[in-house]
């Protein structure tokens, strides 16, 4: 009951956003859920089965360009953001097949390889996506401000449906099963748990919902490329956020998603030539000092306090 309580409350204050009238603020907000998003997809497969996925950047990529061109061709915006959703859901399927029999180091880069794969089909095949031009969507006949309050409400709902996916499957046998997976495969297979079919679902649900959040980024930038949306930071990203917030945890990746963020803001202002070094020092000092992010360390620290003496 917690976890929905705090769910609704911190949804409730970031929709009251727009009252504040700043778009920029609405701004960092968007991209706080949207990096809500990833996260919580990325843990899915990393966090909870223990498989280190760097799939997300596909993902979004074929959300955005599949959102993209189903408008194109005259689908309404948020019918196209549902379908993008279920074709990353069925690629995922479709590549979790074929690669999830990998473990540790080669399975991480088979997943690296399949962002690149898409970039290079949709450079490719410019008569349909674009190639390296990139794609212009429709532009909605509203407001700036307008625009600003209808993404931070579409990507923050999203946010929300997906943490309350978490919370559920957290919960479940699915959620039991990809923990087993993670503390030891080989046996939770012999105690028979379908590790295959449990790796797949999961897999699946961490395309899902990325898929959904590069559609509707496409519609905020109204103007995708390659480059943009199969960025290899969006695959490092989610990583790193939820190792802030706490692996397997349910609000671990958007308190990483916040932490990042607040971060990036900082450096962009003020060291803006080593923004990526300064990732690469964060990284690093997860590994070392933090390894099992900040949920799970201010738990013991709260036990520590209620233990009698």
């Amino acid at each position: 009951m917690r976890s929905w309580i705090a769910l609704v409350v911190v949804t409730a204050l970031m929709a009251a956003l727009p009252l504040a009238g700043n778009n920029y603020l609405l701004r960092l907000a968007t991209i706080t859920s949207m990096y809500a998003v990833l996260a919580q997809s990325w843990n899915f497969i990393g966090g909870l089965a223990g498989y280190p996925s760097f799939a997300t950047a596909a993902f979004f990529g074929l959300g955005a360009y599949a959102s993209a061109i189903l408008q194109v061709h005259g689908l309404p915006a948020v019918a196209a953001w549902g379908c993008a959703g279920l074709i990353a859901m069925l690629f995922a399927a479709f590549i979790g097949g074929a690669i999830l029999h990998l473990r540790g180091h080669y399975f991480a880069i088979a997943t690296l390889v399949v962002a690149e794969m898409l970039r290079e089909i949709v450079n490719t095949t410019p008569h349909f996506t674009g190639g390296g031009m990139g794609l212009n969507l429709p532009i909605m006949r509203i407001s700036v401000a307008a625009q600003a309050q209808f993404f931070l409400f579409a990507m923050l709902g999203l946010a929300f449906v997906w943490t309350a996916t978490a919370i559920l499957v957290q919960r479940s046998k699915l959620g039991f099963g990809l923990r087993c997976i993670q503390q030891n495969e080989d046996a939770a297979n012999v105690l028979g748990v379908n590790t295959y079919a449990y790796k797949t679902a999961a897999f699946s649900l961490s395309g899902v919902f990325v898929g959904m959040a590069g559609a509707i980024y496409a519609n905020w930038t109204n103007y995708i490329d390659p480059p943009d949306v199969f960025d290899v930071l969006l695959a490092i990203k989610p990583l790193v956020m939820v190792m802030l917030g706490g692996l397997g945890t349910i609000f671990g990746p958007a308190i990483g998603a916040l932490i990042l963020i607040a971060f990036e803001e900082f450096v962009w202002r003020n060291f803006l030539t080593i923004h990526a070094a300064a990732l690469g020092f964060i990284i690093v000092g997860l590994v070392l000092f933090l390894p099992n992010g900040i949920v799970p360390l201010v738990r013991k620290r709260v036990a520590r306090r209620g233990a009698p003496a």
